[in-house]
């Protein structure tokens, strides 16, 4: 039986009691694909946390309270990652602009080239990026 629920324009759906599965509005989506971008490689940089933090600033200019996604992103396993990954960028395609996708594009290489190298895990994040929205990016 699948029963939803919305709570402030994010929706838990429960596939059971223990698997939940939450669609996030752009800003969340968008933060969540960034801080995936930024662990990929195996380390997070200073760099790339003060271009996750602009974007945050810029897409969501009050205060915002992280912690709930925190402690998200820090349970989640790596293998995990892609999944997580791909799930944040359909939410974010689904309430963005092709101006915003375009502009949160530009940012997601902006943080996948901080740390002035990009991995073949980066790359794979990349790709999927440009793959899933390749129509609407403008350089």
């Amino acid at each position: 039986m699948l029963l939803v629920a919305l709570f402030m324009k994010s929706m838990y759906i429960y596939s059971n009691m223990d698997s939940i599965i939450m669609k996030k509005n752009k800003v969340m989506a968008g933060y969540h694909m960034l801080m995936i971008l930024s662990e990929a490689d195996g380390k997070f940089g200073k760099s790339e946390g003060k271009i996750i933090i602009d974007y945050l600033k810029k897409a969501f200019p009050f205060k915002l309270d992280l912690d709930r996604e925190m402690e998200e992103l820090s349970a989640l396993p790596k293998e995990d990652y892609f999944l997580h990954f791909n799930n944040a960028m359909n939410d974010f395609y689904e309430d963005s602009t092709p101006k915003e996708r375009n502009s949160f594009l530009k940012c997601a290489v902006k943080v996948v080239k901080a740390d002035k190298k990009i991995t073949p895990e980066e790359n794979k994040y990349l790709k999927e990026l440009f793959f899933a929205w390749e129509s609407e990016y403008e350089e």
